[in-house]
This record gives structure tokens, sequence and C-alpha cells, in this order.
């Protein structure tokens, strides 16, 4: 079966969880103020899209191709990143809502995330290398063999990184966020 190639389109204020998104290829699309949640994605295709104040939150994204995508003012509760089609998965995030969202093994490198909320997101075995979390909540969010090797933290609060645990050669912190690396020998540090 053909899948259809939708392109250039702009999809607004849409509820697909009642009239569901046609399974294809989509590619210059943007998607703005549409509901998108608990939907099954699986096996669809974006590519240069943008998603703009959408409720992404629990959607399934098994084997989903996510090329160049932007998500803007989105909230992307318990999404599993990890299941996405891994080949050219390239992402950023700005003033998005994460919470228990999955990035496991993923390759992130140079990603972007700005005013984030990423509590209890999962990020063991990620490669991040060279992203930039700019002003991101952190609060019980997983770092677990994850590579942050050029990573920049210093805008960002109450991570908790075990600096034996994860690869972080020059990655940035400030001196407010710093005791964040030292979580793990419960000490106290003061001002």
């Amino acid at each position: 079966m053909i899948r259809p190639i939708i392109e250039e389109e702009e999809f607004s204020g849409i509820n697909f969880t009642q009239e569901p998104l046609r399974k294809g290829e989509y590619e210059n699309c943007t998607f703005t103020k549409c509901d998108f949640s608990n939907l099954h994605l699986s096996n669809f295709d974006f590519v240069e899209c943008a998603f703009e104040d959408c409720n992404l939150s629990n959607v399934k994204l098994s084997n989903t191709a996510m090329k160049h995508i932007k998500f803007i003012n989105c909230k992307l509760l318990g999404v599993n990143f990890g299941e996405c089609n891994p080949f050219l998965f390239a992402v950023s995030f700005e003033d998005c809502f994460l919470h228990l969202a999955g990035f496991y093994k993923l390759k992130m490198k140079g990603i972007k995330f700005k005013s984030c909320n990423l509590k209890e997101a999962d990020f063991t075995e990620t490669d991040l290398s060279g992203a930039i979390f700019d002003n991101c909540e952190f609060a019980s969010a997983v770092f677990e063999r994850t590579i942050l090797e050029k990573t920049d933290f210093r805008t960002s609060q109450n991570f908790s990184i075990d600096p034996e645990l994860n690869r972080i050669k020059k990655a940035r912190f400030s001196l407010n966020n710093i005791r964040g690396l030292l979580d793990k020998y419960n000490i106290e540090i003061e001002n």
C-alpha cells in the first residue's frame, strides 16, 4: 500500500483524538493548537514539521520518523522518543512540558532544549554531546551512562548527574548549579 505524502499543509485547532490524522509522510507541515493525546502515531514520518501549542501527551511513536522537527510550547507528558526511528532523528524543543519523557539510547548531538520542564525525563544511554539546555528544569531526571561531553547546563537547575556514571568531559556548568554533580555525596554546599 502506497502511503500518501502530505506537503506544506497547515493544521490548526484539530482534535485528532476525534478525527484521526491520516497515516503517511508529512513534509514541511505545521500543526498548531492540535490535540494528539494518547494517539498511536507509530510508523508515521514527519520531516521538517513544526508543532506549536499542541498536546502530544502519551502519544505512541513506535518506528516514527522525526527528522528536523520543532516543538514549541507543547505538552509532551510521558512521550517515549526512544521508540522513534533513529535514522536522521533530529528534534528541538522550546517552552515544552516534557515530564516523564524518554530519550533512551537516542543520538541527540547538538540538540537544543530552551525553557523546558524535563522533570523525571529519562536520558539513560543517550548521546547528548554538545547539547544546549537553556533554562531547563530537571528535578528527578535520570542521567545514567549518558554522553554529556561539551553539553551546556549553565542556566539549568535541579539536575543530579553522577560524574562517575556519565561522560561529562568539557560539559559546562555554572557555580549556581554545580551542586547537581555532587548529590550522591550528600554534602552541604553553602554560598
